[in-house]
Formats: C-alpha cells, sequence, structure tokens
C-alpha cells in the first residue's frame, strides 16, 4: 500500500479524477483520468487529488501550501508510513518534478512534462522518475532526453515510456467513455471517416482539439452527443492522436514503476 498523490494538467481540476456520485455531485470523472485512479484503488493505492488555484499550477507560495496539504492529509488518515509517490501530467508534471526536491518521494511520474530540472538544484536525493510522453510532441521529448541524462549524472534512476497514436474503431469510444453507447460511438466514428478527420485506417489526422467535430456533429447529428460527454469524447480524441494528454493505457507500467520503488 501506498500514498499517491495526482496533479492535473491546465483547466483540469481534481473532480476530474473521480466519477460522479452522491458523495461527490461535483466530480466529473473524465476517462483517462478515473481510470487512472481506478486503476490504483485496485492495487491498495489511497490517492489524494488537490486543485490548482489557477488555470495552471504555479511554483511559489501554491508549492509550500500544496506540500502541506499533503502531509496533513497523510497524516491525518495515519499514513505516515506508506510509501508516498506522485503523478503529474504536463501542469501538473512540472509541478511534481519541483515539490519531488522537497517532499519524500519514493518515487514520481512525469507524464507529457519535462519537469523543471533546468531550473532547479536537483538534490543528490531526488526520487526515481519515470517519463511517461508522447513522441510525436518532438520538442518534448528532446527536453525529456536531455533532462534524463542530467538526472542520471545525479545518479538518479529514470526511464520513459513512449506513448504511441491509436486507430478509431467504431467501438473506441464506447470502450473508453461511460455513457457512451456502442451505436452512439459508431455514429461518431462513420461521421469522422465521412468529414475526413480520420484517415484509412482510423487514425486522427489532426489532434482533438484542431479538429471541428463538434461543429460536424451540430451541422448532420445535433442531439447525437449529450453535452456532458463533450469533454469526454475530446479527451479520447486527443488520446488517440497521441500528441499531448492524459493517458491510463500505460496504468499498469506506470503503478509497478512506483511499486517497484518503494522505500
Amino acid at each position: 500500500m501506498a500514498v499517491l498523490f495526482l496533479a492535473h494538467g491546465c483547466s483540469c481540476r481534481a473532480v476530474n479524477f473521480w466519477d460522479k456520485s452522491p458523495k461527490c455531485p461535483e466530480c466529473v470523472g473524465l476517462p483517462e483520468d478515473r481510470l487512472l485512479v481506478l486503476h490504483a484503488l485496485a492495487r491498495k493505492f489511497a490517492v489524494l487529488t488537490i486543485s490548482s488555484v489557477g488555470e495552471c499550477w504555479t511554483f511559489g507560495k501554491e508549492r509550500l501550501i500544496v506540500e502541506d496539504i499533503i502531509t496533513w492529509w497523510v497524516k491525518r488518515q495515519n499514513f505516515g508510513k506508506l510509501p508516498l509517490v506522485a503523478l503529474g501530467a504536463s501542469s501538473g508534471g512540472y509541478f511534481v518534478s519541483a515539490i519531488a526536491n522537497d517532499l519524500k518521494f519514493s518515487s514520481i511520474t512525469l507524464m507529457i512534462a519535462e519537469g523543471l530540472f533546468d531550473r532547479m538544484d536537483i538534490k543528490e536525493d531526488y526520487p526515481p522518475t519515470l517519463f511517461v510522453h508522447m513522441p510525436k510532441d518532438t520538442h518534448r521529448q528532446q527536453k525529456i532526453t536531455e533532462f534524463m541524462q542530467v538526472l542520471r549524472s545525479k545518479r538518479v534512476d529514470v526511464a520513459e515510456i513512449k506513448c504511441m497514436e491509436l486507430p478509431l474503431s467504431p467501438t473506441f469510444l464506447s470502450d473508453r467513455i461511460p455513457g457512451v453507447g456502442q451505436t452512439i460511438s459508431a455514429m461518431l466514428f462513420d461521421l469522422f471517416r465521412e468529414k475526413g478527420f480520420v484517415d484509412k485506417n482510423g487514425y486522427m489526422k489532426r489532434d482533438g482539439r484542431a479538429t471541428r467535430w463538434e461543429d460536424a456533429i451540430q451541422d448532420s447529428k445535433p442531439n447525437l452527443l449529450e453535452n456532458h460527454l463533450v469533454h469526454p469524447v475530446q479527451e479520447e480524441l486527443n488520446l488517440a492522436f497521441a500528441y499531448h494528454e492524459m493517458t491510463s493505457l500505460q496504468s499498469e507500467d506506470i503503478l509497478k514503476w512506483f511499486e517497484s520503488h518503494m522505500t
């Protein structure tokens, strides 16, 4: 058992990680975020999520506040003897890389983020660091390669997982998003092919954020997708394109990384 702190990316909140329920009516449960939590809970991790004050994480006072919250929560739950690990995505990855210089993490995972290693003095006991990234983002990949060498020079254990693009299929969205049935999933897939959003093999031609798929739905099938499912579909299209998005597909390897570095 261990404690896992999860840090979201820009424009996201802690509630994205948790399914909506009577105990959390404001929770959203985005598909990749919720699966990360569910996989972690199944492996006996206690999961803590905190929202940033602004759109993205900052590295001054907010950093100190979050470090205090994590320390307080761990103590309150009587988890003080458990290993502490962290995963941050995008802005959250930068944030985790920074607080890992202060808090005693057994290991960390930086997802779609290279960290702030060119802006900080890396301590000798800096935790083992796993980079989970999407090589299609070539600039970020170059920085990760550079920072892995920097960390190794400090005798920090490092590794990387490369996340590649995925083809859409008639059941891709229904397989990954609660609330999207197979019929709607297949209709969306057909629409995306008809509009030229995917190639002949089902791969997204552009990132979901840069694809006018919502307009296409409004033009042809305005009632096909409920509003609360728009963000989840967007996340999965981004995941399929594999440039910059939260991913749960590597949960097994990430959790094994944590488990193999527990002290």
